[in-house]
């Protein structure tokens, strides 16, 4: 299976870079795409600036969060990739991802045979 790798900052919307993995590079990204991973991203951003339980406001790091998601749009799966070194900005991140889903269901073209949506999400807090 493939997985994808986009970024995003928690105080604003720093943009969307797929980098394909090894084993299925591609030479393009669709508008729809594109467009799905910022409402992602978008999303994600949102449920963290809403999380009142989020004591790790002024620490910074970057989270790589592998996310599974189903063809309906729900998450399948969510973990730690890379550990930002904080426990709470993990946990942080997780805590984002879980909780924006459901997410739009993703474009055709992002789903493996089964299905399913694998993507490596580096989240950025306080860049």
């Amino acid at each position: 299976m493939s997985s994808r790798v986009l970024s995003y900052g928690t105080a604003a919307l720093l943009g969307v870079l797929l980098l394909p993995w090894p084993s299925a590079a591609r030479t393009g990204v669709s508008p729809a795409v594109r467009t799905w991973l910022s409402g992602l991203v978008t999303r994600i951003d949102a449920v963290d600036r809403t999380d009142r339980h989020a004591n790790t406001r002024r620490a910074a790091g970057t989270v790589l969060v592998r996310i599974e998601i189903a063809a309906d749009g729900t998450v399948r799966q969510a973990e730690i990739e890379r550990s930002s070194g904080s426990r709470g900005l993990d946990r942080r991140a997780l805590r984002a991802v879980q909780g924006a889903s459901p997410f739009k269901a993703p474009p055709a073209e992002l789903l493996a045979e089964d299905g399913v949506a694998d993507l490596s999400v580096p989240v950025q807090f306080g860049r």
